[in-house]
């Protein structure tokens, strides 16, 4: 199963992983910048996604992964 990743409100970090929901939680309103780089480190560093210059976020099958609309970053990245 990929990875999804959801905006939530009043989260104590950047991103946790709820291995329940299958799903990467993120902190809504987080600076675009620091929450790519706690995505990128989550999913290559715990999971050992791919880490491929220049295609954006990968799941660890190699398939690209999105971000909800309410994180702050949708409109600046083209996952």
């Amino acid at each position: 199963m990929c990875i999804r990743i959801a905006a939530v409100d009043d989260l104590p970090k950047i991103a946790i992983w709820d291995p329940d929901e299958v799903t990467i939680l993120v902190s809504r309103g987080t600076h675009s910048h620091d929450l790519i780089r706690e995505l990128h480190a989550i999913l290559t560093i715990d999971f050992g996604a791919p880490d491929i210059p220049g295609a954006g976020l990968t799941c660890f099958c190699g398939e690209p992964v999105c971000l909800p609309p309410q994180a702050p970053v949708q409109d600046a990245l083209e996952l």
